[in-house]
């Protein structure tokens, strides 16, 4: 072979080397075109569209912060699109990604006004209609790992992925970026790892909102899964599919607690520690009228010394969903070792049993803690609705968890 034909052969190799390793280093997962809509070549939304994509991929676009949303036009041929890098991700990495997606969806969905396309680092979705601020739950993608758990390990497995990505859901809203990665030890030799994320453009609700939406569909007996919504997306693996080095994470959580634990608090220190219950509403509506309500608010006065209300479905304050000491004390017979079940990152977890029957788990707040109580109990009213579907209802502070199980 001469020369020539040699670096030709090289030439061609490494570009086509290089091509492939690029389209894999992207990640394609899925695509959706969204509508029957379509445009011609020659039409004005097909030249916003080009203007809109050449914007979103530009060198001027903000690949430091991982988002960019933008417009073209007006109305009826208004483009409106945005790109989503994954939170852990580089600067260039997220240029390359988004790039790379912006000729890539033309490819996958031609000639559509509405179409939206993931990669392992980043999306890029477009549409004709105003997509900015507006949660978008259409266009899900779900995947899971063909390999289960195990049928002995499946209940403690699930509990300890929901806690970890609820805690990671709470996170990652409260955060200015909406996003957040975390870890938790499964086995000896074995870790848990989450990852959620939600676009900056929604409020905070509709990320909570998202996010719950995304972890609720879920399949938790699956070695892992991730679900994507254009809004929010939710992850998790029992390998580390993330970059630790980009992002600061909370430390490792261990799944079960060590033998030595806090002391239990004296009789005196009652005042001392926090207990935020989780309970659920056995669905019974509440009578609107104003009879109703004073016969309820009887009845609640009547009882309270004796056990905790257990019905309603107004969560508008911190109170309603408090319960004194004694009656979490006698539910989880004095945090005895044998009731413990697990522990998250920000305390230790025990079941419990209410007089009625009802099973809970609950979550103690550490003397350490540093939260403040005012932000501590607006978290606790802000998520107080969301749900699972393996749970009633989960009422989630800021940096703690209680909820209650389905029997």
């Amino acid at each position: 072979m001469s020369s020539r034909a040699s670096f030709i052969f090289m030439f061609l190799f490494s570009f086509l080397t290089s091509f492939r390793a690029s389209a894999q280093d992207h990640g394609y997962i899925y695509h959706f075109c969204g509508n029957t809509t379509s445009y011609s070549a020659n039409s004005t939304y097909f030249t916003n569209l080009k203007i809109l994509l050449s914007s979103l991929s530009s060198g001027n676009a903000s690949y430091s912060t991982g988002f960019q949303n933008a417009t073209v036009g007006q109305a009826p041929n208004r483009v409106t699109g945005l790109f989503l890098c994954r939170g852990d991700v580089s600067q260039e990495a997220c240029s390359d990604c988004v790039s790379f997606s912006v000729k890539d969806i033309l490819t996958k969905c031609p000639n559509q006004s509405d179409a939206t396309i993931y990669y392992n680092r980043c999306m890029l979705r477009y549409s004709d209609r105003y997509i900015f601020s507006n949660l978008t739950l259409s266009g899900e993608f779900l995947w899971y790992n063909g390999y289960s758990i195990g049928y002995n390990y499946e209940d403690q497995f699930e509990k300890l992925v929901l806690t970890t990505m609820i805690e990671a859901a709470l996170e990652a809203a409260n955060s200015s970026r909406y996003f957040c990665e975390r870890n938790a030890k499964w086995k000896e030799y074995e870790n848990l790892y989450v990852l959620v994320q939600c676009t900056p453009d929604l409020t905070r609700q509709d990320c909570l909102f998202c996010l719950q939406k995304s972890i609720n569909l879920l399949p938790f007996k699956s070695k892992g899964a991730r679900l994507l919504f254009p809004s929010c997306n939710s992850r998790y693996e029992l390998f580390e599919f993330y970059n630790e080095t980009d992002v600061k994470t909370p430390p490792l959580a261990a799944s079960t607690p060590p033998v030595s634990s806090a002391p239990r608090p004296s009789k005196g220190g009652n005042s001392s520690v926090v207990v935020i219950a989780i309970l659920v509403a056995i669905i019974i509506a509440f009578v609107v009228s104003i009879a109703g309500y004073c016969f309820l608010a009887k009845r609640k006065k009547k009882n309270s010394d004796n056990k905790p209300d257990f019905y309603g479905d107004d969560i508008t304050t911190i109170e309603s969903l408090q319960l004194d000491y004694r009656t979490i004390q006698a539910a989880t017979n004095d945090y005895s070792e044998n009731n413990k079940i697990g522990q998250g990152g920000f305390g230790e977890v025990y079941k419990g049993t209410f007089s009625n029957g009802t099973e809970v788990a609950v979550k103690r707040l550490p003397k350490s803690s540093g939260q403040g109580e005012t932000e501590f109990k607006n978290e606790v009213v802000v998520v107080a609705k969301l749900q699972h579907r393996n749970l009633k209802r989960l009422y989630i502070p800021m940096d703690d968890l209680v909820y209650m199980k389905s029997t």
